[in-house]
């Protein structure tokens, strides 16, 4: 299957299931991929845990990348995400709920092969909302000299990769693979799996690694001659009694393509690539690519998106009916002149809101805050993204001109930019997650253009008006 290029964001058509014994912990799972709605992300969820906890399938939850990447919040794990994110992101799925009873994914046959076919089966779904970009603007770099590793990023049009592997290895040789939009990432890519080198085995197993590891879904490369005192130490590890090495290979007669362990690195670095949250423009060129130096480039390439500055997600267009008008939004909240600081809402769903507020120079702050040179207060932007994340979730409940919502807690604010007469603010505040008790956490932001004047993460709780 070849991915369709899509401006919109996708998710499955229904509900996709695997069961399998995870990798490294051996421990037998059931995972569920579920679609989502628009500006979701991917999301796993531990079933398997009380309060059923969600982890954000980006890179800043990464906490391991041994043998594999392992995101964490709150103490709760799931590891080996790679292959199920590599087949979802590239195959063009943008917003998937993963409910998983285990603390790992099932390995299956140690590629992406199970997760493509059966996401090309069930089929993609668009969504209203358009894919977020990030375009490469000049190029980047990530190294780690010492082990020789590489990755590369210049500018372009379209996200494509070149993967160079050589581990000095005379089974291995030089082997480089590509991918490319128009390529087929299900016969490809996805069904070529992962690989160890069987001297790395004792000290995996010594690592508490690789309990689920076997013959079937993973390729062993044999570098040296084997004893006979080693193929019966490995038939006690495997439980198996036909263990024979073969053209490099411990058991595996035949490969599934040529370049098969550059291919299955590839389909890491696609799986990892994911963690950035969102669609990249740019081309890929890396040398001797891991999980580590994977999630560690898309931190940096995240701390990059974050000063050249974030862009509005949403487009405002004052030729359209609003959501909310003024009339609507006095209705939902009790502030008046003032102190109202919303003056339209033009973008509302279950998740996400977009506001407005025009900023002229008879507002009454500009007396003194400050006479020669007016400047907004910034208690007064996040009052104002507030007041905006306020009407998002007034929105969730019949009647929200019975409630109130009060703030409790107020986190990195940032300011970036003076907003002075004559600028018009957008606001975008959306949930960080689901509404607990009444309890939400927003991310909100203000815009002037394109321009990031001012963040901050908000939580606020909804209550009943006392009269």
């Amino acid at each position: 299957m070849t991915t369709t290029p899509s401006t919109k964001q996708q998710t499955l058509r229904a509900p996709l299931t695997f069961s399998g014994k995870g990798l490294h912990t051996g421990v037998q799972v059931t995972m569920t991929v579920n679609p989502a709605p628009a500006d979701h992300g991917i999301l796993f969820r531990r079933t398997d845990v009380e309060g059923q906890p969600t982890i954000p399938a980006l890179c800043e939850y990464v906490t391991d990348t041994s043998r594999g990447t392992t995101i964490e919040s709150n103490g709760v794990r799931v590891s080996t995400i790679e292959h199920i994110m590599s087949a979802l992101w590239t195959l063009g799925v943008d917003n998937a709920l993963i409910d998983i009873d285990g603390p790992e994914t099932p390995i299956m046959d140690g590629s992406a092969k199970a997760y493509a076919e059966s996401i090309e089966q069930v089929g993609l779904e668009e969504q209203t909302a358009e894919r977020r970009y990030y375009e490469v603007r000049e190029k980047q770099v990530y190294t780690i000299p010492e082990k020789g590793v590489a990755i590369v990023l210049y500018p372009d049009e379209e996200f494509s990769v070149s993967v160079h592997v050589d581990y000095n290895s005379k089974v291995i040789g030089n082997q480089y693979a590509t991918y490319l939009p128009a390529d087929n990432y299900t016969e490809q890519i996805a069904p070529c799996r992962t690989f160890v080198f069987l001297h790395e085995l004792e000290p995996l197993f010594k690592m508490n690694l690789i309990k689920g590891g076997d013959l079937d879904n993973a390729i062993v490369v044999v570098e040296n001659p084997v004893s006979d005192e080693q193929l019966d130490h490995l038939k006690k590890i495997f439980n198996k009694q036909d263990i024979r090495v073969t053209g490099g290979y411990l058991n595996n007669l035949q490969l599934r393509a040529n370049n098969e362990l550059a291919r299955h690195k590839l389909l890491d670095l696609l799986g990892d690539f994911a963690l950035l949250g969102m669609r990249i423009k740019g081309r890929v060129w890396a040398t001797r690519p891991g999980h580590f130096a994977n999630t560690e480039f898309m931190k940096q390439m995240e701390r990059t998106i974050r000063r050249e500055g974030v862009k509005p997600r949403f487009k405002y267009n004052a030729n359209q009916t609003p959501v909310l008008d003024i009339n609507q939004i006095r209705s939902m909240l009790p502030h008046r002149y003032p102190f109202l600081l919303v003056d339209r809402v033009f973008h509302l769903d279950g998740t996400a809101i977009g506001g407005i507020k025009n900023v002229t120079t008879n507002e009454p702050f500009f007396q003194g805050h400050f006479p020669q040179e007016p400047v907004m207060p910034g208690v007064l932007l996040v009052e104002a993204m507030a007041q905006c994340g306020g009407l998002l979730v007034l929105s969730t409940v019949e009647n929200p001109e019975e409630y109130s919502t009060y703030f409790l807690r107020i986190d990195n604010v940032r300011f970036k930019h003076k907003v002075t007469p004559g600028d018009t603010l957008q606001f975008e505040c959306e949930l960080a997650g689901p509404m607990r008790r009444g309890i939400a956490t927003m991310l909100c932001k203000t815009f002037v253009g394109d321009t990031l004047v001012c963040e901050a993460e908000l939580m606020a709780q909804i209550a009943k008006t006392t009269k």
